[in-house]
């Protein structure tokens, strides 16, 4: 089996492939990223490629599976590009799988694509998936579902799988996840226990994570099995700020939901970090998730708590844990974060992100 990677080198990118090259099922994967990772893999070729420009369909030619993960979080304070990468990018990516007839097409969607929905139930895959008006990641994600409805109505041969996963983590994902999400300035220091004393405690902020190497083992199962459709992939249990708290031996401080979205929209004007408030927006709306299609179709099930994910992306942050690629890696934010602060904070996408 030949599989192409399209978005190779982040967080769930970088565990897929290695996961791949270690699979006696997989012949060769061709790992396709913006820049080429100073990794070397079994199996493993690297092509660099842009999927809002370049050719696409010669390099699907021959695969078996293309695995979409290419998505961009920043430049944050930049729609119009973000909109031509992620959902211009992946339309293209689509329409090339299905120009190079390659049999099956894997696509990295979200908890994010999901419309508003309860709290204190889980939902199957059959909610319905409009996004979070306020949220330029949910909107994204939520027309790319409507793009991919097109593309598999047009090529019904196609065998089309979606995932949508919740907050993935990883250790070696915490100095990729920083820049993205927390910028610059943030120390992951006072991360250790007990240096901080409070957590913000915002009523409905309930939300489901997932390590990122079980959400590669969800990748592996939908490229090796006959399977269709989309999939919730998320480890119990839910967390909440009690749970955080409790990791970083803290008290829950309640925190008004408005009062919390002004600081984070203020700190995003002062550009102090990149985090747009939508985030917090989708955070508190979308719904939790019923995984149990993937346990039962997929075979799925995570080896790793929710709370032992975001414990080892804590840890991830305290020692400045990274990885040998472009998104990932320290040399991409230079000593004392200078690239970071070269870009805006959210202005411009130096960095990278792909999947």
């Amino acid at each position: 089996m030949r599989v192409v990677v399209v978005g190779a080198t982040g967080n769930v990118g970088s565990s897929l492939v290695r996961l791949l090259a270690a699979d006696e099922r997989v012949g060769s994967i061709l790992g396709v990223a913006r820049r080429r990772p100073e990794l070397e893999l079994p199996k493993t070729d690297w092509a660099e490629a842009d999927v809002t420009r370049d050719d696409l369909a010669d390099r699907f030619r021959d695969a078996d599976v293309v695995v979409h993960l290419a998505w961009a979080i920043q430049p944050s304070r930049d729609e119009r590009q973000l909109h031509r990468v992620n959902v211009e990018g992946s339309a293209r990516v689509f329409d090339a799988t299905a120009s190079a007839r390659v049999p099956a097409l894997v696509y990295a969607s979200s908890v994010g694509a999901y419309s508003p929905g309860p709290k204190d139930r889980a939902v199957d895959e059959s909610w319905a998936v409009e996004g979070i008006p306020s949220s330029f990641y949910s909107r994204h994600k939520a027309e790319v579902e409507r793009r991919l409805d097109r593309v598999e109505a047009e090529h019904p041969r196609l065998r089309v799988v979606r995932l949508r996963p919740g907050l993935i983590f990883k250790a070696s994902a915490a100095t990729g996840i920083r820049r993205l999400f927390a910028g610059p300035f943030a120390p992951g220091v006072l991360l250790r226990p007990g240096l901080i004393p409070f957590v913000p405690a915002i009523d409905g902020l309930r939300f489901q994570a997932v390590h990122t190497d079980d959400v590669a083992d969800a990748y592996l199962q939908a490229i090796v099995r006959d399977v269709r459709g989309a999939f919730n992939i998320a480890a119990e249990p839910v967390l909440d700020a009690a749970q955080l708290a409790e990791l970083l031996h803290a008290r829950p401080l309640p925190l008004p939901r408005i009062v919390a979205r002004s600081a984070l929209r203020l700190l995003w004007r002062l550009r102090l970090q990149p985090t747009p408030p939508g985030w917090l927006d989708l955070a508190l709306a979308v719904p939790l998730m019923n995984c149990s299609r993937a346990v039962r179709e997929l075979g799925w099930k995570p080896e790793r708590t929710a709370t032992e994910a975001m414990s080892d992306l804590l840890s991830g942050f305290r020692a400045g844990a990274d990885d040998a690629t472009p998104p990932l890696a320290h040399a991409t934010s230079a000593p004392a974060r200078v690239k970071e602060l070269a870009t805006g904070v959210g202005a411009r996408d130096d960095a990278g992100d792909d999947g």
